[in-house]
């Protein structure tokens, strides 16, 4: 089959091109390099059934013609990354909106099926745990900058809702806590990577806030099996699925356990949030997914354990810094 895959520069979007790319299939990736990594993309370029377009996802005119050849779209671009949400809203809401409407609309004019990447940050502060994708979704005051990110991915689900009632074939995937090789270990990436980095480099983790809060951490391969099956199923069409794992870890417990995992002696120093993030965030308690539709419909099941997967990690990120 032939792909579209946009962000594919990313974390995820990499993956997911070499998925796809592994399992003979046709790929064009599109990133412009605001946040994806050019080393990503070159790593991809050994497969001959790959190409790459350099540009951002909102010029319709260099997606157009190839849109017209493929046969999925996964549209996964997207300002990502908490700090960045509190440090530009703007970018964020205009971003992840405006990029969406573009694919969408390209989509409904040829007639292609769009797989979208959502998120759990949707489901805002919503105190009905587990989530589920009819929950409601609760958000705090517009002034915390903190909820930009979930409001702008909203938003484009409501744009995917649209289509799918002029009959345009969409699926909506809400991911959970992704992590795994080659996952962005800055300020901007995620916790994970980050406390490996620090593990790695004998400095102590940095737990913010008292470490209490929860979440279900998803190896990126059993997010990447997830969001291929979403794309190849017809009865998911018009449908939203969260794919994660439901096993509950507190921020605290995982650095006890990349410190045990990794052999460091570094330690855990605890940062007040405003510290880190500024005035203008607010943490979500707990993040917890209902996974029974991916199971049902996609098949679904997380296989890799969080100790397999932290360690699969660890062993990539020290063969990277040899």
């Amino acid at each position: 089959m032939k792909y579209l895959v946009t962000g594919a520069a990313g974390f995820i979007g990499s993956h997911l091109c070499n998925s796809l790319l592994a399992r003979k299939n046709k790929v064009w990736g599109i990133d412009n390099f605001s946040k994806g990594s050019p080393e990503r993309i070159r790593e991809l370029e050994h497969y001959p059934d790959f190409s790459f377009i350099k540009g951002s996802v909102l010029n319709a005119e260099k997606l157009r013609p190839v849109i017209k050849e493929i046969d999925i779209i996964y549209h996964l671009a997207a300002v990502v990354g908490v700090k960045r949400y509190v440090e530009n809203p703007a970018e964020v809401v205009e971003e992840n909106v405006c990029q969406t409407l573009t694919i969408l609309k390209l989509a409904q004019e040829y007639g292609k099926k769009v797989v979208f990447t959502s998120t759990s940050e949707v489901y805002g502060k919503s105190p009905e745990v587990p989530f589920k994708e009819n929950g409601n979704r609760v958000y705090g005051p517009s002034e915390t900058d903190r909820w930009c990110y979930a409001i702008s991915k909203s938003a484009a689900e409501h744009l995917c809702v649209g289509y799918i009632r002029q009959g345009l074939p969409i699926v909506i995937l809400r991911y959970f806590n992704v992590y795994g090789p080659h996952a962005d270990s800055s300020d901007y990436g995620g916790v994970i990577s980050r406390f490996i980095e620090q593990a790695l480099s004998n400095n102590p983790l940095t737990v913010h806030g008292d470490g209490s809060q929860t979440r279900c951490f998803t190896h990126v391969e059993d997010m990447i099996r997830g969001t291929i099956e979403a794309g190849h199923r017809e009865e998911a069409e018009e449908k939203i699925f969260n794919l994660g794992s439901t096993r509950e870890t507190s921020i605290l417990e995982l650095a006890q356990i990349i410190l045990e995992i990794s052999g460091s002696k570094a330690g855990i120093v605890f940062q007040p949030y405003h510290e880190f993030y500024g005035p203008f965030y607010e943490d979500i308690p707990r993040r917890i997914p209902d996974l029974s539709a991916a199971k049902s419909i996609l098949g679904y099941h997380p296989e890799i354990t969080l100790e397999d997967g932290l360690r699969q990690t660890l062993a990539w990120y020290k063969g990277k810094s040899k």
